[in-house]
């Protein structure tokens, strides 16, 4: 009996990098997971030296490699985090640190980008790869530079020994015009040397086989496929489960973010709301300033657990509250200085909190309901991640308020994502 095909996905994560092996329709076979050193942080400057990212790489596929065997795996994909940046020279050496991806140092590069972008560039500003681009130019010299590359498509490349190359994804933050698949032309204003920027495929889409060496050493088949991957938010919204325009992952953390499937794809700058390419369709998303952040404000998480059991999430409360950990919101609506609307509080605290999560649960919907107005396919079903997936009232609240389907994510681990993206590709069907 011919043994079923075999997937890897590696995610590059801010604390560390895990792996996953699936095999068939995502049947996890295996996971191995090492620590990463916290970058070094100065004065917004957020830098980590690259090789400690291929020394983990290194380390959790021989750790995969002791648990299971990998001679049937057909297909790997790795997933980093969004935005950050190195550039090497023609060996694929790094010239430098990396910038991370929440490096705010490129002041001075950000206001040129802002001159000469489009508006509704995810490159403008200091949030975007391109300014910590500019720096590191700036910094080691145009000429010594052949290649600028993402932490996924580093990692890729050492395995593969194909640098230069990148995927939509990564790439959104760097300048990159997903809609029409190419390097804007305002780029050239910047006076720096475009060929330095990567080719640019669909996420999924083959690279190209490992290199013998890393073959042999890891155990792998050497024909296994290297995939173009993808950022590590994309691959966890892939790990979560279904992928059909309609279909949204909301995360219930410290803030509230979601993501949905859209058949067309949604750029709104002031909502801070874009859209990635995926699997042939558009990933839109925005977040709000609310969540377990507003929540914490007023209840420990001893007294949630308390309180839950009393809910009635069947009975509206009537309160309309817009809870806000402190004044400012950026989606669904664009208002730096709205305040929290969490008055008239009731002396019954478990109807206090009800009133809290019914009124995350109305931005919630009105949320949605602001990506459908500006282009997006209408809400269908919502999956759910982050600590707030697993109070089940709150669930509740939320499949009332939302009128979809609203249940847990069936996995959250970007490794996962990447593994499923990776057959995904194999398949053909990226």
């Amino acid at each position: 009996m011919t043994p079923a095909p075999c997937y890897i996905g590696i995610d590059l994560g801010t604390s560390g990098v895990r792996a996953v092996m699936t095999k068939g329709q995502d049947e996890i076979v295996a996971q191995a997971q090492t620590p990463l050193p916290a970058p070094d942080a100065k004065d917004g400057a957020v830098r980590q030296d690259p090789h400690l990212w291929w020394e983990a790489v290194d380390r959790v596929l021989l750790e995969l490699s002791e648990k299971a065997a990998l001679e049937t795996v057909v297909g790997l994909c790795v997933d980093g985090t969004s935005g950050t940046i190195l550039v090497s020279d023609a060996a694929g050496e790094p010239l430098a640190s990396a910038r991370m991806y929440n490096d705010r140092s490129a002041v001075a590069a950000g206001e040129r980008i802002d001159r000469v972008a489009a508006v509704d560039s995810m490159a403008r500003g200091t949030g975007g790869s391109l300014a910590r681009l500019l720096t590191l130019l700036e910094e080691v010299g145009d000429g010594k530079v052949a290649y600028a590359l993402h932490q996924a498509d580093w990692i890729a490349a050492r395995l593969t020994g194909r640098f230069g190359r990148s995927d939509f994804n990564n790439c959104l933050k760097l300048g990159f015009d997903v809609a029409a698949e190419r390097w804007p032309d305002w780029m050239s204003a910047l006076g720096f040397d475009l060929s330095l920027l990567p080719r640019v495929a669909a996420p999924g889409t083959p690279l190209t086989v490992l290199l013998p060496a890393m073959a042999r050493r890891y155990g792998l088949p050497p024909d296994c496929q290297v995939v173009h991957g993808t950022t590590d938010g994309n691959a966890a919204f892939l790990a979560a489960g279904a992928f059909e325009p309609g279909t949204a992952v909301t995360s219930l953390g410290s803030t509230l973010t979601l993501k949905l499937v859209s058949a067309a794809p949604v750029f709104a700058p002031d909502y801070g709301v874009y859209s990635h390419k995926l699997l042939g369709h558009w990933l839109a998303g925005g977040a709000s300033n609310t969540g377990g952040a507003a929540i914490a404000c007023h209840f420990s998480v001893a007294e949630i657990e308390r309180l839950t059991p009393a809910l009635r999430p069947e009975e509206p409360t009537g309160l309309e509250y817009y809870p806000l950990p402190s004044p400012g919101e950026r989606f669904p609506v664009a208002d730096p200085q709205k305040a929290p609307v969490e008055t008239p509080r009731p002396e019954d605290d478990a109807i206090f909190l009800q009133g809290l999560l019914e009124g995350i649960a109305g931005i919630e919907r009105d949320a949605y309901a602001r990506l459908a107005e500006l282009g997006a396919t209408p809400l269908r079903q919502v999956l759910t991640v982050g600590g707030g997936a697993a109070n089940a009232a709150w669930t509740q609240i939320r499949a009332r308020v939302l009128g979809v389907p609203v249940t847990a994510a069936a996995n959250t681990e970007a490794a996962y994502g990447a593994a499923r993206l990776a057959r995904f590709g194999c398949e053909g069907g990226a």
